[in-house]
């Protein structure tokens, strides 16, 4: 695995890295995984720890529900710089699609793509050098159709990631690709009756993108 022994690994990102995390973003000594709330940043960390104890990898989940690039960038000094992580893991860019669809009318909610890339690369870049290493995780809509109005915005905002990673020697996590190889054998809606926030294995298919690419 990529990521060195004793690596803190945080992630940052809306609901779906929140998933019900507590305050602190940590596991508990009483409850291991409540801290990490329950979505894929728990089972990532569940899977690093029962594959390799030995690594002693911490893990702080910093996902906020509802959560723009916008909000990432006013909470990046608290919420990232200050814990100082070896490693980072951001997944952002779904409510800055997601309301330019469910509140058209209400503009200032929107972030439109220029905004979302020029505000995603600034904080990246000035976080890169610090980091032993980067992983960004597309947005995504758990919908097979393609022809989609909102499914190609958010294939837009996954492109745009993509071009950061290239940017920035990161790892690349295309999340929509991951759920589109499972909805190749079952409906949407049983994976996220809303086309956004998934069940269990909805984030066991997130968990495991994560880890094939940090292999």
């Amino acid at each position: 695995m990529k990521i060195q022994n004793g690596s803190k690994l945080l992630f940052i990102g809306d609901s779906i890295t929140d998933a019900g995390r507590s305050d602190s973003g940590e596991p508990t000594p009483w409850d291991a995984g409540s801290g990490l709330g329950q979505g894929y940043v728990s089972f990532v960390n569940a899977i690093i720890t029962a594959q390799t104890p030995e690594k002693d990898i911490r893990v702080i989940n910093k996902g906020i529900s509802g959560n723009t690039v916008l909000d990432l960038e006013s909470r990046w000094d608290t919420d990232v710089l200050a814990h100082q992580p070896t490693w980072l893991s951001v997944m952002i860019g779904i409510n800055d699609v997601w309301r330019q669809f469910d509140t058209p009318l209400r503009t200032e909610a929107h972030v439109g793509a220029q905004l979302y890339e020029e505000t995603l690369r600034a904080l990246l870049k000035k976080t890169r050098p610090s980091l032993s290493g980067l992983v960004l995780m597309t947005p995504y809509v758990i919908d097979s159709n393609t022809q989609d109005a909102m499914r190609q915005r958010m294939d837009e905002y996954g492109r745009i990631v993509k071009q950061l990673a290239q940017e920035l020697d990161a790892i690349f996590v295309d999340t929509q690709f991951a759920i589109d190889a499972v909805l190749r054998s079952i409906h949407p809606t049983s994976l996220a009756w809303d086309r956004i926030h998934p069940g269990p294995v909805g984030h066991m298919i997130l968990a495991r993108a994560f880890m094939s690419a940090v292999q």
